[in-house]
């Protein structure tokens, strides 16, 4: 099928591949996104998969193309670094944008498909001790509950919203299950006749899983769980596998070692998947869209591309390598190549 991979970077923009990653294609000159600039986040939406949303340097950009052209949203997320963005499965007109680093920590929601712009509770303070300068890494809406959603701080902890962002609660804290400040990922399974709703949080050392509402969590120190690697970066549900979920572990930031794991049963046990070589550093982000939940792509700190046509179970490097690898996103959109983007083939 015809389909658009979209790779953002920390210094190349975005780049795309129309062809199945035979050749790729920086952004025009004239983009709201410079072709050399820093995104760190891409979502597409579920209901029309022709807009897509990138978290930039230059603040919450959309595409209304599959990721040809792009403008920049107004509201007061404009001109922040985003680094997160989340879409309510059950509305999409119904988003969520968190910042950071070197912009202040925030989190932003709009309801009219990312046109504008609106600041949501908590406050958090400037500095933090693990990264400096705090930023919003993982915003998660429950696909049951769109009330429901949650958004985890590198550094800065776990936190849970009942009314759809007016008012959060914090999670984390050392006396409890979800110990660490430093939130990596969160995902929430819906319940199925064999499962209840289950929800997954990740943080730099551990993976945590709830199936009673977040009230208990079964967890295990990383480094205990897979042969010493504690670096837990990233979790992603697989489409159309109601309990399959993919995970990114390394040794560290950018890390030397790294590994692709699978769950089938929601978290609670991890199968290691098959690599075809050694990527460069720690596997950094994953990318998939429901049109076609075989094909999954993994993109590593510094810059390789891997693709799996088994859902995950095998990869393949592919042959472009890129800057780092910040986010991942396809769309079954055979997105037009502007003429005078520039060709990295």
């Amino acid at each position: 099928m015809d389909y658009t991979i979209m790779v953002a970077t920390a210094g190349q923009g975005i780049l795309r591949s129309n062809d199945a990653g035979t050749t790729w294609h920086r952004l025009g000159l004239k983009e709201a996104i410079e072709f050399d600039g820093v995104v760190r986040a891409l979502a597409v939406d579920p209901q029309r998969p022709e807009r897509v949303y990138a978290g930039a340097d230059c603040g919450l950009c959309i595409s209304d193309d599959g990721g040809a052209h792009w403008r920049r949203a107004d509201g007061a997320v404009a001109g922040m670094t985003v680094w997160s963005i989340a879409i309510d499965p059950s509305q999409p007109q119904v988003l969520y944008a968190g910042t950071g680093a070197p912009s202040r920590a925030a989190l932003f929601k709009s309801v009219d498909a990312g046109e504008t712009w609106q600041r949501l509770p908590p406050e958090f303070p400037e500095f933090c001790q693990g990264v400096n300068r705090p930023r919003l890494l993982t915003i998660c809406v429950n696909p049951e509950d769109g009330q429901d959603v949650w958004f985890g701080v590198e550094e800065g902890g776990c936190w849970r919203s009942r009314d759809g962002g007016q008012n959060f609660v914090r999670l984390d804290d050392p006396r409890q299950a979800i110990r660490s400040s430093d939130i990596h990922a969160i995902s929430i399974l819906p319940a199925t006749a064999r499962a209840p709703r289950t929800f997954i949080v990740l943080t730099v050392n551990a993976v945590h899983v709830s199936q009673d509402d977040g009230q208990t969590w079964d967890w295990q120190l990383s480094k205990q769980r897979f042969d010493g690697l504690y670096y837990t970066r990233t979790v992603m549900p697989l489409p159309d596998a109601d309990d399959s979920l993919l995970m990114a572990i390394g040794d560290g930031t950018p890390g030397t070692k790294t590994r692709m794991y699978r769950s089938t049963d929601r978290g609670y046990h991890w199968t290691e998947t098959l690599l075809e070589i050694a990527p460069n550093s720690t596997f950094w982000a994953l990318g998939c869209h429901a049109a076609d939940p075989s094909l999954v792509y993994a993109g590593t700190k510094y810059g390789d591309l891997f693709r799996s046509r088994d859902g995950g179970l095998t990869w393949q490097k592919e042959w472009r390598e890129f800057p780092e690898i910040t986010a991942i996103a396809w769309t079954p959109v055979h997105a037009p190549l502007v003429a005078h983007a520039q060709s990295t083939h």
